[in-house]
């Protein structure tokens, strides 16, 4: 398997080499030359299989010899050895064909777990045994900066620096990525949005002398690896209610079009997927983008499910390179517009093929307040704000469909205390294992939105 750039300019790379880069020289994002497929047998016969066999059978086309079969499953059975859920992803369902995936069993509460714990081993796999060290930057709009801290904590091969919003995480989200107390991992509260961290990770990218002086690497979703693991849920999930028999719709609270896009990878794979629903909150940038046409930046505004803040989703990236027929100067072309003039227009024909697979609808702050009352009140389930974006799109678009629909519960309702209790009246409480967070010692440093500042920050700060 060979994974090639979004932008048509940048080599060609193993699976390996595709993780340990992040981002594409060219500037884009690495995917695989082509899908793997596999057969409705294939698929029946994950029925009834661990979470980690699962895993194993649907990410190994894509890994090559990257890792020998040993090794992959051994860090498939690291990764997922501390969520506190036999099944990992549980099912719960909460209507007539509605259902939860509960993604928030891992051990920062959050679906970024799914994913960063076994990135943290594949990537001490690899620069363990080829003797090297590597500084990972990612920025965060709240859940993958504490997920990647966790996974990559006291490891001998990596510095982790994590750039997220300054006042613009929930204070669990925040904490997570403050009070870890191993020398090489750091959270940097930047001054601005997700968006404006988002850009300087990238600019890191983009300066080669910075880039190749301190080994620069990501774990942000623009990292490949993070996309292939997250597919595997959207596997489980649909075997357990019937595929390959009967098709299933999903419905992703998402900001960076990174989790969605997993489940269209699944898509193309062969798993039968009736309907991808984006949900979006007030931030809504993709939404407007399959009602238009138009993929015009608007600003960010706070919101109660901060994760989704977002209006420059690095993802969509991979999925233009498909509506455009894998031209990569085509993409290159939209991303020109996009940085010179904040927007762009899809042609009819990409339009056409993203509204063959995407349906999406929007939540605003009121919406996803009653959303939350109504599954409390009705259910007894006490949810976070970014699941209940995804139940409100669930609603709002498929309405009567006799297809089941999962509705992905991104995070624990503990992350979002305070948003949760005025929405429903409880407050929810952090499991045991974090019950003393809010006492334990914070370490950040809080640094302005320039890229200089930052690159010299962390020159000086690897260990």
């Amino acid at each position: 398997m060979r994974y090639i750039s979004t932008r048509g300019h940048a080599p060609v790379l193993s699976f390996e080499e595709a993780m340990l880069t992040g981002l594409a020289r060219d500037g884009g994002l690495y995917v695989p030359e082509s899908w793997p497929q596999m057969t409705a047998g294939q698929i029946a016969d994950l029925a009834g299989a661990p979470y980690e066999e699962v895993a194993y059978r649907v990410m190994r086309p894509f890994i090559g010899d990257a890792f020998t079969d040993d090794e992959f499953r051994g860090a498939i059975a690291r990764a997922y050895a501390g969520f506190r859920s036999e099944a990992r992803v549980p099912l719960a369902q909460y209507a007539p064909g509605r259902f939860l995936a509960e993604l928030h069993h891992g051990p920062t509460l959050a679906f970024k777990d799914v994913a960063m714990q076994l990135i943290g081993q594949l990537f001490d796999l690899a620069l363990t045994r080829a003797g090297k060290r590597v500084t990972i930057v990612g920025a965060t709009s709240g859940d993958t900066g504490s997920a990647a801290i966790e996974a990559f904590r006291g490891l001998s091969s990596v510095d982790v620096f994590i750039l997220y919003p300054h006042g613009r995480v929930s204070e669990v989200q925040r904490r997570q990525m403050t009070t870890p107390v191993e020398d090489n991992v750091h959270a940097i509260a930047v001054e601005g949005d997700f968006d404006d961290c988002q850009a300087r990770v990238k600019d890191m990218f983009n300066d080669f002398a910075f880039r190749d002086a301190v080994n620069l690497a990501a774990v942000n979703s623009i990292n490949w690896a993070r996309v292939l693991a997250q597919t595997v849920y959207f596997f489980t999930t649909a075997v357990a209610l019937g595929a390959p028999h009967r098709a299933v719709s999903f419905s992703v609270p998402t900001g960076n079009f990174g989790d969605i896009f997993a489940g269209y990878v699944a898509k193309r794979m062969g798993l039968p997927v009736e309907r991808l629903i984006v949900a979006t909150n007030l931030n809504d940038i993709l939404h407007r983008t399959i009602e238009s046409g138009s993929y015009r930046k608007e600003g960010v505004h706070p919101s109660i499910s901060p994760s989704m803040d977002i209006q420059v989703s690095s993802n969509f990236e991979r999925l233009l390179f498909d509506l455009y027929d894998r031209e990569g100067d085509a993409v290159s072309r939209l991303m020109d517009e996009l940085r010179a003039g904040g927007g762009f227009t899809l042609s009819q024909g990409a339009l056409s093929r993203l509204r063959a697979e995407f349906d999406s609808a929007r939540a605003s702050e009121e919406e996803t307040k009653a959303t939350i009352a109504t599954m409390f009140e009705q259910n007894e389930m006490v949810i976070c704000p970014h699941t209940a974006v995804g139940v409100h799109a669930a609603d709002a678009v498929h309405g009567s469909r006799r297809t089941p629909v999962v509705s992905l519960a991104t995070a624990h309702a503990a992350k979002f205390p305070d948003a949760v209790e005025e929405a429903c009246g409880q407050r929810p409480g952090l499991p045991v294992h974090m019950a003393d967070l809010y006492e334990r010692p914070e370490r950040v440093q809080v640094v302005a939105n320039d890229l200089a500042t930052l690159e010299t920050l962390i020159k000086d700060t690897r260990t």
